[in-house]
C-alpha cells in the first residue's frame, strides 16, 4: 500500500540527466513528498543543468544542487553530513553502450566505484538511513530470442557490453549491502526510456531531430532489434511507487509493455512528422532512412515482465507508445532553444561560467 514518505533529505544522484531531471520535477509536484532534494551531479556530457532551469528559484527551500563526482568519497561523505541525507535515489551512471565500447574504463570507475562510495556513505549513517534505491537496466540480463518470455527479476545476468557489465556489478554490490549490512535498499531494472530532456545521441531524439530537418536517419543493422519502450514519466511514477511501497531488499522490473522493432519506431516518427509538417521537397521522411553498420555486441531483443510490480504494488504504465511518442515529438519541436544549446554544446560553456573547475572536477 502506498505511504507518505517522511524523508526530509533525499539525495538524487545524476539529477541533471535525462531520467534524473524528470524524476526531480515529478517529485516536486507530488503532494506526498514535502522534503528537500539534494541533486548531486558531476555534469558530464549528459548532465545538463538546463533540464532543471528555474527549479532553484521556484523551490529555493526544497531543491539544492551540488556539483560533485560520486567517485570522490570525501565529497560524498561531506554532502551526506552537511544535508543529513536520509535516502538516496541513485541514477548517476555512464550509460551509453557505444561510448562504453570506446572507453570502458570510465564506465567501470563511475558505475562500480561510484556506487560503492555511495553505499559506504549510506552505511555510515547507521540507523538514520531510510532507503537506498538503485536504478538499473534490462541490459544486465543480456539478449532474448524472438519468442522467449520477458526478463523477470530472477532471470540470470548475462551482460554483453562494458556498460551492462558495469551496471550488473553495481546491482550485485547493492544487494550485498542489503544482505551483509542490513542496509535498506530497493533496486529497479527498467526497459528503454524515452521522453523530454533525453540527450540527442539516443535513438528517438536523434531520429526526431534529424527527420524534422530532412537529414539522414541512421539505423543500426537491419533495424529489427527489439526493445520494450517506457515513457519517462511512467518510469518516474514506478520508481516512486517502489520507494514508497516496495519491500526492502527486493528488485522490481519496470517495463512499458510495448515491444517494438527500431525500424518500426523510426517509421512511426516519420509518419507523425509528415502529418504535422511535410518536408519542402515533398518526399516522405521514411525515404531518409539509412542503414548503417551494426555496433559490436548489439543485443537483439529485450523485453521486461513487470508482473511483480503490477501484482504486488499495483503499478501499470499510463502511456501507450503512440501517446507517449506524440508527446515526446511535440516536446522536442516546442523546445528548440534547449535543443540548440545541447547540440551546440552551449550548456557546457554555461557550466564553466557557473561552476568553473569547482572542487577539482575536470571540465567535461
Amino acid at each position: 500500500m502506498a505511504q507518505r514518505m517522511n524523508i526530509q533529505n533525499l539525495m538524487v544522484t545524476g539529477g541533471c540527466g535525462f531520467i534524473g531531471s524528470n524524476f526531480i520535477r515529478y517529485l516536486l509536484e507530488r503532494v506526498d513528498f514535502t522534503g528537500r532534494i539534494i541533486n548531486v551531479d558531476k555534469l558530464t556530457y549528459a548532465g545538463n543543468p538546463y533540464n532543471l532551469k528555474g527549479i532553484e528559484k521556484e523551490c529555493p527551500d526544497r531543491y539544492f544542487f551540488e556539483r560533485a563526482d560520486i567517485c570522490d568519497r570525501r565529497r560524498m561523505d561531506e554532502i551526506f553530513s552537511r544535508y543529513g541525507i536520509e535516502a538516496v535515489c541513485h541514477f548517476a551512471a555512464e550509460s551509453h553502450v557505444d561510448r562504453s565500447i570506446k572507453n570502458p574504463e570510465s564506465f567501470i570507475h563511475t558505475n562500480i566505484v561510484g556506487t560503492f562510495n555511495l553505499l559506504e556513505a549510506a552505511r555510515a549513517q547507521a540507523g538514520a538511513f531510510a532507503l537506498f534505491h538503485h536504478i538499473s537496466t534490462d541490459e544486465v540480463y543480456g539478449s532474448l530470442g524472438p519468442d522467449a518470455p520477458g526478463f523477470t527479476e530472477t532471470t540470470p545476468y548475462r551482460p554483453n557490453s562494458p556498460y551492462s557489465a558495469a551496471k550488473a556489478s553495481s546491482d550485485h554490490l547493492v544487494r550485498s549491502y542489503s544482505t551483509t549490512y542490513g542496509l535498506p535498499v530497493t533496486v529497479s531494472n527498467c526497459s528503454n526510456n524515452y521522453g523530454p530532456y533525453q540527450f540527442p545521441e539516443k535513438l528517438i531524439p536523434l531520429i526526431v531531430l534529424n527527420a524534422k530537418e530532412g537529414e539522414k536517419l541512421p539505423v543500426y543493422g537491419d533495424g529489427k532489434n527489439v526493445r520494450d519502450w517506457l515513457y519517462v514519466q511512467d518510469h518516474c511514477d514506478a520508481i516512486w511507487t517502489i520507494m514508497r511501497s516496495g519491500k526492502r531488499g527486493e528488485t522490481y522490473n519496470i517495463g512499458g509493455n510495448m515491444e517494438m522493432e527500431n525500424i518500426a519506431i523510426v517509421e512511426m516518427i516519420c509518419r507523425i512528422l509528415d502529418e504535422r509538417d511535410a518536408l519542402p521537397t515533398g518526399i516522405p521522411r521514411r525515404e531518409l532512412i539509412s542503414f548503417v553498420k551494426d555496433r559490436p555486441g548489439h543485443d537483439r531483443r529485450y523485453a521486461i515482465d513487470f508482473t511483480k510490480l503490477r501484482e504486488e504494488l499495483g503499478w501499470n504504465p499510463s502511456e501507450s507508445f503512440e501517446s507517449g511518442i506524440r508527446k515526446t515529438i511535440s516536446w522536442y519541436l516546442d523546445n528548440t532553444e534547449w535543443v540548440r544549446r545541447v547540440r551546440n554544446n552551449e550548456y557546457q560553456s554555461w557550466i564553466s561560467e557557473q561552476y568553473g573547475n569547482e572542487r577539482g572536477i575536470s571540465e567535461p
